[in-house]
């Protein structure tokens, strides 16, 4: 039997911090992982995370995988891949499934980092071919390079329903409707608001009932729901797709701890049944320690502080930490995760629906809660959505309270200011002048930033907006500007493109519409 100092189950985001963190100070550390690559979720994330500098944000999930995994070998951390853990026995024993022999393993320590599984609703048809998972379709888009399909109906308007219906347009897929059984999007109105101008669909209280076809999915049958989320007969309504994807949920994949005696607990918020976790991540069993997504659901950006939190005082107990090493560790990263804590977003809040205005005493906008973008009026009431200025000044429609605050250190004019609170609503210095350089925009990770001139030119406005799609519009092109909806309200001109390595592949976009549709104008389309 092969014994370490530290057993880490999980080489995803919560895992490899662990790993990482243990072996920065000086333990034996191995990792199993039943995948054949390391980094979990991150590698299938093109989108730019949210948070502070120290959350990574505006930095793409798949390059913060490439840094861990950097960091990893560059620190001789063992990864053991195909590697499936079996079971947890007594005395901290740990089978592994290897080549196809099943190996004995001893940890001083265990940290279980074994993340998720994507939950699925029954419904007439749910397994034709074509009803996949949000995690396939990533996988599908993101590691393999192929369409899941072309015309999709998503099913969840949460955070994963809403980043992947927008990578599933980037992957020049259309999707035909999101739709959700709760009255109210699920996840920030920004990723929603950055769908509902492309001209996605929202529809809320509604359910699929059906998945029409055979051998593979040919269509999907939609139906309201009441108040009991059961659908309302003669709400039917038949949509042409060829595949339905489901982001309803993560429940964690808790299996291993609870085959380890430690005391469990059905916890709805954290996803459900879940190891009872000391403030340090210790369970019941002494020695074996949760981390990441297996200990409730959360971002990805926390998974990461949360490993590192638990490594450190598996490190202390080991003796390679002193107390007062782990406590000043501890508490660094216990601010990190509070700062992601916070707002209306909160773990806490889970489930709640009955917030009616922000920190800041600003009403939350019912149309961007049922449609997924708001209107002209509601944008007014927030004084960084309606500013104006002569010249060109940024336009921020981001009106929850989201723990984010790229926009403030992209500029280095302070236009922008968010505080030391990263979940403050951000504002805009009059006193500062902007020079529309556009890194604003390229940074803001929920896309809400524009650019507006209203002194473009003799009765034509500028509106610089972000763009992450193909192909790329070049200057000179003519097409439609649309509005919040996605609707087109007038002809617009492609004026202006940037696109530097600091934007990371975001192109920042400025098209010419006419002065009276300044406010309106959000998107293009191009001719056709």
């Amino acid at each position: 039997m092969k014994r370490h100092e530290l057993i880490v189950i999980g080489a995803g985001p919560a895992g490899l911090s662990a790993a990482i963190e243990a072996k920065k100070n000086g333990m034996d550390v191995i990792v199993f992982d039943e995948n054949q690559r390391p980094g979990g979720q991150l590698f299938k994330q093109i989108h730019k995370f949210f948070g502070s500098k120290e959350h990574h944000a505006k930095t793409r999930g798949f390059i913060i995988g490439q840094q861990l995994l950097k960091e990893a070998e560059d620190l001789g951390v063992r990864v053991e891949l195909d590697s499936t853990v079996m079971g947890i026995y007594e005395n901290k024993e740990v089978t592994v499934k290897q080549n196809g022999e099943v190996h004995h393993y001893k940890g001083d320590a265990i940290i279980i980092a074994t993340g998720a599984a994507e939950n699925m609703i029954p419904f007439k048809g749910w397994n034709i071919p074509g009803v996949i998972g949000a995690g396939a379709a990533q996988t599908m888009m993101n590691i393999q390079g192929v369409q899941p399909g072309s015309k999709i109906l998503m099913v969840g308007s949460g955070n994963v329903g809403l980043v992947v219906s927008f990578q599933l347009l980037q992957a020049g897929c259309e999707v035909a409707a999101i739709i959700d059984a709760a009255p109210r999007v699920g996840g920030y109105g920004v990723h929603a608001a950055k769908l509902a101008r492309t001209g996605v669909p929202f529809y809320l209280s509604h359910t699929v009932v059906e998945a029409k076809g055979t051998d593979r999915v040919t269509g999907a049958v939609i139906a309201q729901v009441d108040e009991h989320f059961q659908p309302i007969p003669g709400t039917e309504k038949e949509l042409d797709v060829d595949t339905i994807c489901i982001a309803v949920g993560l429940t964690p994949m808790s299996q291993l701890a609870s085959n380890a005696t430690c005391d469990m607990e059905l916890i709805p918020q954290k996803g459900g049944h879940v190891a009872l976790l000391s403030e340090y991540g210790e369970t019941s069993v002494e020695g074996i320690y949760c981390a990441g997504d297996v200990a409730g659901i959360e971002e990805a950006s926390s998974a990461m502080i949360q490993g590192r939190s638990v490594a450190s005082h598996v490190s202390m107990k080991a003796g390679y930490l002193t107390e007062d090493e782990f406590e000043s560790k501890y508490q660094g990263y216990q601010e990190a995760l509070g700062q992601l804590r916070q707002g209306m977003f909160a773990p806490k809040n889970k489930g709640r629906n009955d917030f009616t205005e922000t920190d800041e005493g600003y009403p939350i906008s019912k149309t961007l809660l049922a449609h997924g973008y708001m209107t002209e009026e509601e944008l007014s009431k927030f004084p960084a959505a309606s500013y104006q200025k002569a010249g060109i000044h940024p336009v921020i429609e981001c009106t929850q309270n989201i723990p984010c605050n790229p926009c403030q250190d992209a500029c280095h004019f302070g236009c922008i200011k968010v505080g030391e609170n990263i979940t403050r609503l951000p504002a805009i210095d009059e006193e500062k002048k902007c020079t529309g350089c556009g890194l604003c925009v390229a940074s803001c990770s929920g896309q809400a930033i524009f650019l507006v001139d209203e002194t473009y030119e003799e009765g034509f406005a500028s509106v610089t907006f972000p763009y992450e799609f193909l192909p790329m519009p070049k200057i000179g092109d003519k097409g439609k500007a649309q509005d919040r909806q996605g609707k087109p309200v007038c002809d617009a001109e492609i004026v202006g493109i940037k696109k530097t390595p600091i934007m990371d592949k975001t192109a920042v976009v400025t098209m010419k519409v006419p002065l009276e549709y300044v406010h309106a104008a959000r998107f293009y389309r191009a001719e056709v």
